[in-house]
């Protein structure tokens, strides 16, 4: 007697409550899941080792990691909290002096330097956005967006930290993989990281001020604070990108607060897909190498840079890894009844 079939879709009956809780059965359902997770951690870390013989794309791919770290910042706060911050080179220019000042003037190695300078610079960055919370849609943006601005200014007017010269001499790493591996590392470690911290309790809440912050406030949880805790965690990702680049490249100035350094992890997430704070880092693989590429062009690499963008913003509006996610999650397979 012939076997009756019926074609079913593999994350059917694997899901059962929500995204992070699970009921498998086979081998074959534990890799449908792990699949994706081990593509992205064993290409990050398998990148060093590609491109050791090519040092100016391992600088490349190191450049990729530090946008990608900026780029989670713009989107866990955009696409989780509600808040578009403009001002992600304002995260990255604090950190970038903080760790500088760490490791000239107190003589601090880059073990202390780096995670001393992310959490003061984080700390810094939070106290002054923290009166433009109750600030709403674009104001909150416009206003953030003129922080690196008023940094370049008051640096260049005040004479501040070496003025327009910056640090020189600050301490690199012992050696090319503790610098490469480190970095690495550490973004797969804060993303996966982020990404649990939302599945819990406090994450929830972060969440729910974006849904609807009026029910957040009638359960007796503070907005407020609730929103100053998503900045100073957006700020950490921002503030470490910064920190580690200053001991990449041994010194900083006041190109650390340039614009670019905000808009483009803005164009990483919107090309890799927001709201899915992975989407920060495959849109960073794709943009800054082909700014690298587009070099050549001179003034007009401008042009395609912007027909790329609108290509990406028109056909695929929902960015990468959301369509991505769709159409793995469309993958079929033949089950009996």
């Amino acid at each position: 007697m012939s076997e009756t079939r019926r074609r079913e879709r593999i994350d059917r009956g694997i899901k059962v409550r929500s995204e992070t809780i699970y009921a498998l059965s086979s081998w074959q359902e534990i890799g449908y899941l792990v699949a994706p997770r081990a593509l992205l951690i064993l290409g990050l870390l398998g990148m060093p080792l590609f491109l050791h013989g090519t040092p100016y794309w391992g600088r490349v791919f190191l450049s990729v990691c530090i946008f990608a770290l900026l780029a989670v910042s713009f989107d866990f706060l955009a696409n989780v909290v509600g808040l578009v911050c403009l001002g992600g080179a304002f995260f990255y220019g604090v950190g970038g002096y903080a760790a500088a000042l760490l490791n000239t003037k107190l003589g601090l190695p880059p073990l202390l330097s780096i995670p001393g300078g992310t959490v003061l610079g984080a700390a810094f960055c939070t106290l002054l956005i923290y009166p433009c919370l109750p600030l709403r849609g674009i104001y909150f943006a416009i206003v953030t967006l003129m922080y690196p601005l008023l940094m370049t200014r008051v640096i260049e007017a005040a004479d501040l930290f070496g003025g327009t010269e910056g640090f020189r001499g600050i301490d690199g790493f012992s050696g090319p993989w503790v610098e490469q591996y480190g970095l690495v590392g550490l973004l797969l470690l804060g993303v996966f990281g982020l990404r649990r911290f939302l599945a819990e309790d406090a994450g929830l809440v972060i969440r729910a001020v974006k849904d609807n912050d009026q029910a957040v406030r009638a359960s007796g949880i503070s907005v407020a604070w609730t929103k100053t805790k998503a900045v100073f965690v957006a700020s950490l990702f921002g503030c470490f990108a910064g920190a580690y680049y200053v001991h990449m490249y041994r010194n900083v100035g006041i190109s650390a607060f340039a614009l670019d350094l905000s808009i483009m992890p803005i164009a990483a997430t919107v090309i890799g897909g927001g709201g899915t704070l992975v989407g920060a880092i495959v849109g960073s693989l794709l943009l800054v190498p082909l700014s690298e590429f587009l070099r050549d062009f001179g003034t007009l690499r401008i042009v395609v840079y912007s027909l790329v963008l609108t290509g990406f913003i028109v056909f695929k509006s929902e960015g990468l890894m959301n369509y991505a996610t769709r159409k793995y999650q469309q993958f079929e397979r033949w089950v009996e009844l």
